[in-house]
C-alpha cells in the first residue's frame, strides 16, 4: 500500500508538470501614455521603435484596440475583466474587493510577477492581495523620482537607487531577473505596467544631455518637464525597454511558449504633438475621442499567431482577463464565475473558433462620480454616446458633426445596434448606481490609510 501512495504521489507530479509545461506563459506589457499614433509598425514617421516592429512583424497587430480615456481606470479595467461601470470608485484606488487576473493566475499554479507603475493604493500588501507573488513598483507607498535616481518599493522595502540609475532600467532588470530564477516547472505571467513614457519628460541614458545626479538629493519626484523636447527619446527607450524583456526570453528560449502583448493605458499626453498619416495629432490623454483611447496593441507568439498578420477585431482592456484564463484551461464555469465582461482573444490568436465582439462600451469619469460618467458604445468606424450623440469616426475624428438624426443606410442600421447595446449597458449602469456610491464612499484613501493603521493593532489584539 505504501508503495503505491508513493507511486500516486509520483504520477501526479507527473501530470501537473507535464500540464504546467504544455500551459503557455504570459508577458503582458502596457506603456504609460503612448498612443497608436507613436508606433513605426502604425505608421509613425516621427518615432523610433525598432523592437515594437519587430514584435509586430512577427506577430499580430489590432487596428482597433482602445483603452479606457486615463491611467486608473484603464488599469482597473484590464486587471478585472470588468467595464469602470461596475466597479471603478476613485482615481488612485483598486477596490480592495476585487479580483484580479493576477489572484485567477495565481489559483491557477501560475507564478506571478508585476513591476513597474502601481498607484493603486494598497500599502506593502496591496500587490500580494492582487495575486503577485513578488513585485518591484513605484508609487505604492510614495511618489520618489521613477526616472533618475529612482525610488521603488520592492517585496515589502522602500529602496532608493542614488547611482545613478534609470528607473526604468531597474524595474525590466527585476523582470528579467525573475525570469532567470523562476520556477520552471511552472508557468509564469508577468504585467508590466510601464513607467514611460509618461511625464516628467526626462533625458533618458541614450540622450545626448543624460545627467546621472540629477535629482539625486530629491526625496519626492519634482514637478514639471511636461515639454516635447525629450518625447522621442522616451518613446525610443520605452521601446528599448520592451526589447529587453523579449531579448531574456528568447536567451532562456521561452519564446514559444510565451505570449507577449504590448499595449498602452491611454493616449498620448495633451502637451505631445505628433504628425501621423501625413495630418496633425494632438495627444488625447483623458477624453473619450480616439485620441485619448485609441491604443498599439500587439500580440506575439511564435508559432500560434501567424507572423505578420493584422486584425479588424474590436478589443478593449476588459478582454485580457478572459484570454488569460482560457488560456491557463481554467474550465468555462470557473471563469463564468468570475463574472467578467470581456470576450476572450484566444480564437483571434490561433485561428480557431469564433470570437464574438460587436462593440466597445466605455464608462469614464476621472474620479467616479457617478451622475458625471461619459457612457458610449462603439465599433470600427461608428460611435453612440449615451446623451444620443453619433459619429462616424472615420469621416470625423474630432467628432464635430453629430449624425444622430442625419444617419440612413448602413449608418443608420448601425445607430440600431448600437442604442440596443447602449440600453443594456445603462440598465446596468443603474443597476450598479448605488452599489459604487457607497463603495466610492466608503473606499477612499481615508478609509484605506485608516485601515492600514489599524491592521498592526488588530494583529496585535489577537496575538
Amino acid at each position: 500500500m505504501k508503495y503505491f501512495s508513493q507511486a500516486l504521489v509520483v504520477f501526479a507530479l507527473a501530470i501537473s508538470a507535464a500540464y504546467s509545461a504544455d500551459r503557455p506563459n504570459i508577458v503582458m506589457i502596457m506603456a504609460d501614455d503612448l498612443g497608436y499614433e507613436c508606433i513605426g509598425a502604425n505608421g509613425s514617421e516621427m518615432y523610433s521603435t525598432p523592437h515594437l516592429d519587430e514584435l509586430a512583424a512577427g506577430g499580430m497587430r489590432f487596428l482597433h484596440a482602445h483603452s479606457q480615456p486615463i491611467c486608473t481606470p484603464s488599469r482597473v479595467q484590464i486587471m478585472t475583466g470588468k467595464y469602470n461601470n461596475r466597479n471603478y470608485v476613485k482615481f488612485g484606488i483598486l477596490d480592495p474587493k476585487e479580483t484580479t487576473f493576477g489572484n485567477a493566475l495565481q489559483d491557477a499554479g501560475y507564478q506571478t510577477y508585476i513591476a513597474g507603475k502601481w498607484q493603486l493604493e494598497g500599502g506593502f500588501e496591496g500587490p500580494v492581495k492582487f495575486g503577485f507573488e513578488k513585485y518591484c513598483l513605484w508609487q505604492l507607498t510614495r511618489r520618489p523620482s521613477r526616472y533618475p535616481n529612482p525610488g521603488f518599493e520592492i517585496n515589502g522595502e522602500e529602496k532608493d537607487f542614488k547611482d545613478g540609475k534609470f528607473g526604468p532600467d531597474v524595474v525590466t532588470d527585476h523582470i528579467n531577473g525573475f525570469l532567470e530564477s523562476r520556477d520552471e516547472s511552472k508557468p509564469f505571467f508577468v504585467y508590466y505596467p510601464m513607467i514611460l513614457p509618461h511625464w516628467p519628460f526626462v533625458p533618458t541614458p541614450d540622450s545626448e544631455d543624460w545627467d546621472p545626479t540629477l535629482w539625486r538629493d530629491k526625496e519626492s519626484e519634482p514637478g514639471g518637464f511636461r515639454t516635447q523636447k525629450y518625447w522621442a527619446d522616451d518613446v525610443a527607450y520605452t521601446d528599448k525597454m520592451v526589447g529587453k524583456v523579449v531579448s531574456k526570453l528568447d536567451e532562456l528560449g521561452l519564446r514559444e511558449n510565451t505570449l507577449v502583448i504590448f499595449t498602452g493605458d491611454n493616449g498620448t499626453a495633451t502637451q505631445i504633438k505628433s504628425t501621423f498619416q501625413g495630418k496633425p495629432y494632438p495627444g488625447g490623454k483623458g477624453s473619450p475621442k480616439d485620441s485619448g483611447t485609441h491604443v498599439p496593441f500587439i500580440a506575439s507568439w511564435p508559432g500560434t499567431i501567424e507572423a505578420g498578420s493584422e486584425s479588424k477585431e474590436l478589443v478593449d482592456f476588459s478582454d485580457l482577463f478572459p484570454t488569460f484564463v482560457e488560456m491557463a484551461g481554467l474550465e468555462s464555469s470557473k471563469i463564468e464565475a468570475y463574472d467578467l465582461d470581456g470576450v476572450s482573444l484566444l480564437p483571434t490568436f490561433t485561428g480557431e473558433g469564433k470570437r464574438d465582439k460587436p462593440y466597445i462600451y466605455c464608462w469614464y469619469h476621472r474620479d467616479g462620480e457617478r451622475d458625471k460618467a461619459s457612457e458610449h458604445v462603439r465599433d470600427q468606424r461608428y460611435k453612440l454616446y449615451s446623451d444620443g450623440r453619433f459619429y462616424d469616426i472615420r469621416s470625423d475624428f474630432e467628432e464635430k458633426n453629430n449624425l444622430a438624426k442625419l444617419a440612413e443606410g448602413k449608418a443608420e442600421d448601425r445607430l440600431e445596434k448600437l442604442q440596443a447595446a447602449m440600453k443594456k449597458h445603462r440598465a446596468a449602469t443603474l443597476a450598479a448606481d448605488p452599489i459604487q456610491a457607497k463603495r466610492r464612499e466608503g473606499v477612499t484613501r481615508k478609509a484605506l490609510e485608516k485601515k492600514k493603521k489599524e491592521a498592526p493593532e488588530k494583529k496585535k489584539k489577537a496575538e
